[in-house]
């Protein structure tokens, strides 16, 4: 039986995980334990909850206005610690947070071997986005096994120098997770638990109206970036009566500060705290159109046929850009708006962008993944 240890350290990371966590457990092949480090704390706890994991080990590293080198130097100790008790035979980690890359050095030193989800994303220009395009480079060339989701993510592992044999494509466990809530959604909102009290409100607030989902917390989008994109948000607002914003805002200081500052007293720019995932979901699923500078987001809208307008100078996701569901539009003022409102009055660029086409999985990847780690698991 192999040891296989899961990192965990934001809520992205957790969502992602959820369904690879489901696929080991159905494996008595393996002894499956799970670490979370908290990099992420409150918003983390709710994926956790959702999807009834129960951590084995848990960190604990969050506090507030931490700089990247004092997070790293925490996760170096708190993962020495932990690998040096529990000696897995593999650490599955996703993505490209700190947590991701401080965990495969970590194991790296002492001669773990490392199973890297999401592998091969690149934009080409190392501060952005910022930290993360060095964490997944410098974790590619840690790891010993890559979970590509496409074939272009496989192709610029390649051209790193990874060998062929050492990456799978797989898709990307990010619909799995959708797949999984979408369905569960119906269960939820005709029972009893809060929640659908929430789902239910929602409904009424959204009624007649076109809803636009904003996420935007990007670190190399503080300060005018994200002013041009709340001034913008101010404009759409006041050319579109018949939408409403709403606008879950990043607990994050410096996206606090400026959200406040511009978007206050809005009555059709609703901005929320943090909402748990099964709201997102909703909320995505029920919306009209979505402007993001997150990754994950633009994997999940594309499944629900939702046009995504993502507020960032490049992407490492661009599979949907060709497939024409997603555009990048950056964080110039002008053109987010012009862009938007082309989306709100075009019914057929609309028509064009919406079309439900996701090429990043199918809803299978966990099992995969999963299937491949136990092929390998005697070489391990």
């Amino acid at each position: 039986m192999k040891n296989i240890l899961f990192i965990i350290g934001t809520r992205p990371e957790a969502i992602k995980l959820a369904p690879v966590i489901f696929a080991f457990n159905n494996n008595k092949n393996f002894n499956v334990k799970v670490c979370v480090t908290a990099q992420h704390r409150d918003m983390l706890d709710q994926i956790l909850k959702w999807f009834d994991i129960n951590p084995d080990y848990d960190l604990d590293i969050m506090e507030p206005h931490q700089t990247l080198s004092t997070l790293s130097s925490k996760l170096l100790k708190g993962l020495n610690s932990l690998f040096e008790k529990e000696k897995p035979d593999i650490i599955l980690i996703q993505g490209d947070t700190t947590t991701v890359f401080i965990a495969a050095l970590v194991a790296f030193y002492f001669k773990i071997a490392i199973g890297h989800i999401e592998a091969g994303l690149r934009t080409f220009d190392k501060y952005n986005p910022f930290p993360e395009e060095i964490n997944r480079k410098l974790t590619s060339c840690l790891a010993n096994i890559h979970f590509a989701p496409t074939e272009t993510a496989k192709k610029n592992l390649l051209s790193e120098g990874i060998l062929p044999e050492k990456i799978f494509v797989v898709g990307n466990t990010v619909i799995d997770s959708l797949l999984f809530t979408i369905k569960k959604l119906k269960l939820v909102k005709n029972g009893n638990l809060p929640i659908a009290s929430k789902l239910k409100r929602w409904d009424q607030t959204l009624k007649k109206k076109k809803l636009i989902l904003v996420t935007a917390h990007r670190r190399e989008n503080f300060g005018k970036g994200l002013e041009n994109i709340c001034k913008s948000l101010l404009k759409i607002s006041d050319r579109h009566l018949d939408t409403i914003i709403v606008y879950p805002v990043h607990p994050n200081p410096c996206v606090q500060k400026i959200t406040n500052k511009i978007l206050q007293n809005n009555n059709r720019i609703l901005c929320t705290k943090p909402l748990s995932y099964i709201e997102f979901v909703y909320l995505l699923s029920k919306s009209y159109l979505i402007l993001t500078d997150s990754g994950g987001i633009q994997e999940e809208a594309p499944s629900l046929g939702k046009p995504v307008l993502v507020l960032r100078e490049t992407t490492e996701r661009p599979e949907a850009i060709k497939a024409n569901t997603v555009k990048i539009v950056g964080t110039n003022e002008e053109k987010i708006i012009t862009n938007t409102c082309k989306l709100l009055e075009n019914e057929k660029l609309y028509q064009t962008m919406s079309k439900a086409h996701n090429p990043y999985g199918d809803g299978k990847t966990s099992k995969r993944i999963a299937d491949i780690i136990y092929k390998l698991s005697t070489k391990l």
